[in-house]
């Protein structure tokens, strides 16, 4: 009986605050590798992409459309972007979503 009390009254503790602190480091590192890391890295490919852009290049926008970088102007970070013949339309260079190959 009095083996009770003592588990009860938290004579058998263990590990303290090590303990306590060991699943919510474990989630923070699951967290950090499963979400956080991988997004980091599409980011910096992504940037690494707007950075290698040229004349000439064929990409698709962020809102689905096709066409052939004609201008590049790195000042006000813009590009003109040919859609057909005669019809340029200019984007921000971050709304490049990605390079056709």
């Amino acid at each position: 009986m009095n083996y009770l009390l003592a588990m009860s009254a938290g004579g058998e503790g263990g590990g303290g605050i090590l303990g306590a602190m060991l699943p919510f480091v474990l989630m923070l590192l699951v967290i950090y590798f499963l979400l956080l890391r991988p997004q980091m890295k599409r980011q910096k490919e992504h940037k690494n992409m707007l950075g290698a852009l040229q004349r000439g290049d064929q990409v698709v926008t962020s809102s689905g459309i096709f066409g052939t970088i004609t201008k590049i102007n790195e000042n006000e970070n813009k590009i003109t972007v040919r859609v057909a013949k005669d019809v340029e339309l200019d984007f921000l260079k971050s709304s490049v979503s990605q390079k056709v190959t």
